[in-house]
């Protein structure tokens, strides 16, 4: 099986969760992992900064820089492509995990929530992309991986949060748009979700607490996952739309049992499948 070592992998929202998981299972191969992420500081209810998350990711087999990044900064990104560029020779991989929730209707989503969604989750894609697509073109097996869901428009995936939604479904077409742009150049662009919900600190602070976090999986799925999407060739595998656990099928795993955070507990639906 192919593996990521070597690689350099610029990793966005790393510092804990899912983007942590991806780091983690990459460094087990060798690669380097770019953690770029805003907390600098422990928090209260958000564990984990991007020195803690280096720290991980280097005890686990990889070399990690850590880089306070803001996305919605277009120079801060810049600069911190350029440190990641310094640090390791180039950028093999992308993966657009940062990400802004609020699961709110039109009338009870304040426009200052609804611009840190925007900025964050579409924009901040666009950003991270413009500015690894120079370094990814020099890549041996190039991959932007954005966490995003399928592109299912349809009402029941709007109406409860439609702002939400635009956000993410946003994020999705950057992969459906640059998929076709750069097909030409080898790089390869998808998107990967989660089937259940996943156990991260949005699920433990916005979702319902400790009842759904014993209804979601572990963030080592959707690091599993990525990692088989990632190490496939990109110009074979690009404009994809996958879920977790169809990815692992492909590789014939179908026991998740391991994954589960309650074995006895019902998982929850994640949105959009």
């Amino acid at each position: 099986m192919a593996d990521l070592k070597g690689k350099t992998l610029f990793i966005t929202g790393a510092s804990r969760g899912i983007g942590l998981a991806i780091g983690l299972r990459a460094a087990r191969d060798g690669a380097n992992v770019v953690v770029v992420a805003k907390t600098t500081e422990p928090h209260p209810k958000l564990p984990g900064t991007i020195f803690s998350a280096a720290a991980e990711i280097e005890q686990a087999g990889g070399r990690a820089l850590a880089v306070a990044c803001d996305i919605r900064d277009e120079n801060a990104v810049a600069a911190a492509v350029a440190r990641a560029v310094d640090t390791f020779g180039g950028i093999d991989i992308l993966v657009n995990n940062a990400s802004a929730i609020s699961l709110t209707g039109t009338l009870e989503t304040p426009m200052k929530r609804y611009d840190l969604m925007h900025q964050i989750n579409t924009r901040g894609t666009f950003v991270c992309s413009q500015a690894c697509i120079p370094h990814l073109r020099k890549a041996e097996n190039p991959h932007v991986l954005n966490l995003s869901p399928p592109l299912n428009m349809e009402t029941r995936w709007f109406a409860p949060h439609v702002a939400y939604t635009m956000a993410k479904f946003g994020m999705s077409m950057c992969v459906l748009g640059m998929a076709g742009e750069f097909a030409h150049e080898g790089i390869a662009f998808n998107a990967l979700w989660p089937r259940t919900a996943i156990a991260t600190a949005a699920v433990q602070n916005l979702l319902g607490g400790e009842a759904s976090m014993r209804g979601s999986r572990k963030p080592e799925i959707m690091a599993d996952a990525a990692h088989v999407i990632l190490t496939r060739p990109s110009r074979a595998h690009t404009g994809q739309f996958f879920v977790d656990d169809e990815v692992l099928a492909t590789i014939g795993k179908t026991d998740l049992s391991e994954y589960a955070i309650d074995p006895e507990a019902d998982l929850l639906p994640d949105f959009f499948v």
